[in-house]
């Protein structure tokens, strides 16, 4: 019995201590060339969190391919398209398609975890 409870607390510390992370090692600025609060301001701040929590990929859905605003949008903050799913939804008399868009953060997949 004491051997089982000396493990769990040997696995207990053994997890907390590896889940502290030093990074990132550096303070991320970005600059946005937009009013504060404007959409793109937005999109730029929730990348920049995502990154500074230590998230590798950052994923976006939009609801309809005909949103050209929204997906030029995200191209211009660094997505870019990796599929359709086409005839998804319905609204306003029409079949909709949904677009998918997919952006690197950090190191994204070209460093291991």
């Amino acid at each position: 019995m004491k051997r089982i409870v000396i493990a769990v607390v040997a696995l207990a510390l053994g997890t907390v201590f590896a889940a502290a992370q030093d990074w990132p090692t550096k303070l991320v600025k970005i600059i946005v060339p937009f009013a504060a609060g404007a959409t793109p301001d937005v999109v730029a701040r929730l990348i920049a969190d995502a990154e500074v929590g230590g998230f590798r990929q950052m994923i976006a859905v939009i609801g309809d391919s005909a949103n050209a605003g929204s997906i030029e949008l995200h191209r211009a903050a660094g997505f870019r398209m990796v599929g359709t799913f086409d005839n998804v939804g319905f609204k306003f008399g029409r079949w909709l398609d949904s677009v998918l868009m997919q952006r690197p953060l950090g190191t994204g997949a070209t460093a291991m975890p």
